[in-house]
């Protein structure tokens, strides 16, 4: 099918005919690209699709941005099929590393295939959550130096109607960039605090100020803010009412103030927890031990 004819598909369902200038559609997008291996039987015998299928079938949304499974599953699978010598090429030539956008085109392959082998439902839930955790990493948005905000509010141990004006006003322009999800929020909400802290703010002006996660996202009517969910969620295509999404609807949440002017370790996972050692046989025998 030509990209043409998808984007004519696509238009008759409600779709902007603009896509091909708002989205990078190719032939080679739809196809294996730039990567070595696009025959199914190929692709089978170079990869344990076995340990693949395993790894894919039932993503932990709990686990999988954390401890990932199924995402180095994938990579392996196409780093393996990447590094193979294109049958069309020189079965002599020595094959040089794999570039990044063949590994990005592999990846594709190997989504392509899981998407054919795994159930609908199974290969829904999977292709969300690697999604989601893929797009929560960073915060999207862009922030510029907010030398106004930090000489307003530097030194402030109480509220003041200059701080909160300029800090407000700092944030109503970085509003108009984009929505954002509910944990894209938290790490853009520490990563501002961070640049504040630098420059000298040390009081937690977001809770001076009344600042929420919401904030931070693209503002319905002016004043409600939208944080998307963190798990990526349909869009519903009405002729009545037009485009419409879920909101997160826990988004009155304030804006966390970070603990520390660094956030090399900021992580929304949890750390890994050990057990203590359970009692040697020793221990256990030795008088002075206690039961």
């Amino acid at each position: 099918m030509l990209s043409a004819d998808i984007i004519s598909i696509l238009a008759s369902r409600g779709a902007n005919i603009t896509i091909p200038k708002l989205c990078s559609v190719k032939s080679s997008n739809l196809t294996g690209g730039t990567c070595p291996v696009t025959d199914a039987n190929i692709f089978e015998k170079i990869v344990n699709t076995s340990k693949l299928l395993e790894a894919c079938n039932s993503v932990d949304p709990l686990k999988e941005c954390c401890r990932p499974v199924c995402q180095p599953a994938i990579l392996d699978a196409a780093l393996r099929i990447s590094l193979r010598e294109s049958t069309f090429g020189d079965s002599n030539i020595v094959k040089e590393p794999a570039t990044t956008d063949v590994l990005s085109d592999c990846k594709g392959v190997v989504y392509s295939w899981l998407s054919r082998k795994l159930s609908s439902d199974a290969a829904n839930t999977a292709f969300r959550i690697l999604s989601a955790c893929k797009v929560n990493k960073v915060c999207p948005l862009e922030f510029n130096q907010p030398s106004e905000v930090i000489n307003a509010c530097r030194d402030l141990a109480a509220p003041n109607p200059s701080c909160c004006s300029s800090l407000n006003t700092y944030i109503m322009r970085i509003q108009k960039e984009m929505l954002i999800t509910n944990r894209q929020a938290i790490i853009c909400a520490t990563l501002f605090g961070s640049m504040l802290q630098k420059g000298g703010v040390m009081t937690d002006i977001y809770e001076l100020c009344d600042v929420d996660l919401k904030d931070f996202s693209l503002q319905a009517y002016g004043q409600q803010g939208c944080l998307l969910r963190s798990w990526p969620s349909d869009v519903v295509v009405d002729n009545t009412t037009g485009y419409s999404f879920t909101c997160d609807l826990s988004d009155n949440v304030a804006a966390p103030w970070p603990s520390s002017s660094s956030i090399s370790s900021l992580s929304l996972c949890a750390p890994e927890m050990s057990l203590p050692a359970l009692p040697t046989l020793e221990a256990s025998t030795n008088p002075g031990a206690f039961c």
